[in-house]
């Protein structure tokens, strides 16, 4: 009788084994990504079937959840701001903080390009023809000696802190990653084959480079952990050869939105979130 009551209970192990399998549902721990198109990842293979927020899976959040067994909550959206975070974006998709729950284990943040209009204001800069021929972006957004840029990264800085307050609140145990933003283009740019000139290019990422400093100041106030994704991508900008890109220019090579990370860089920007997670 022993040995058949033994015999009974390794077959109820074995058949609870192979229903649950190893990393299973009810022990992986809980991931939820914020954010916006840089974490996202518009038109790389495969999209979402919610179409209005662009997200790949094969974006950052993906790739990083696979790594860590986690059980992910993507509801990065293309397009987003820090509003969209308590707000319905396109007053219909629901609240990005509504993914947040006390059991959640891990959050990765990345917001604020579109908060300052940064995106937007990249198209406007341009130039097919070199110098003098054309206007200069830089020169625009700064007239009159103040920096419509740099001023709205420093008014969105505030707003980013009080969202990861509210992301502390709903979810008091989870380990926070902040991320910056990529290096999208090297000092002397790369004209004509990214028709944008070097004085415009790198005042765009002198914003760029704003905005990651002011999301790492707001994280480490909090005791949230910052992802430099400009250190990832050194190299691999914009201007690199088409196969070494992790950031695409205005013309991608590679499944991608212009001006947004391809799948080779999420997959870096993943591992660099598994780092964090991990540490």
């Amino acid at each position: 009788m022993r040995m058949r009551a033994r015999a009974a209970a390794a077959l109820a192990m074995t058949a609870a084994a192979l229903l649950v399998g190893p990393g299973a549902q009810a022990d992986s721990p809980e991931y939820v990504a914020l954010g916006d198109s840089a974490a996202a990842g518009p038109l790389i293979p495969h999209q979402n079937m919610n179409l209005a927020c662009l997200r790949s899976d094969r974006n950052y959040p993906a790739v990083a959840a696979k790594a860590l067994g986690a059980s992910l909550r993507d509801v990065t959206c293309s397009g987003a701001t820090t509003a969209d975070f308590a707000g319905r974006r396109l007053g219909f998709i629901a609240p990005q903080f509504d993914a947040l729950k006390p059991s959640t284990d891990l959050v990765s943040v990345t917001i604020g390009a579109n908060d300052s209009g940064l995106f937007q204001q990249a198209l406007t800069c341009i130039n097919l023809l070199p110098e003098p021929i054309g206007l200069s972006c830089a020169d625009r957004l700064t007239a009159g000696g103040r920096d419509q840029l740099a001023a709205a990264v420093d008014a969105w800085a505030p707003k980013f802190g009080a969202a990861l307050d509210e992301i502390r609140k709903r979810s008091p145990q989870a380990k926070i990653v902040v991320t910056g933003y990529g290096t999208y283009i090297r000092p002397e740019g790369c004209h004509p084959v990214q028709p944008v000139w070097a004085r415009d290019g790198r005042y765009l990422q002198g914003v760029m480079d704003r905005i990651s400093a002011a999301a790492r100041t707001q994280a480490q106030q909090r005791g949230a952990r910052f992802v430099d994704f400009a250190a990832v991508t050194v190299g691999h900008d914009i201007c690199a050869a088409p196969a070494q890109r992790y950031l695409e220019g205005l013309i991608p090579t590679s499944p991608a939105a212009p001006l947004h990370p391809n799948a080779q860089g999420m997959a870096a920007f993943g591992k660099a979130i598994v780092a964090a997670a991990r540490g």
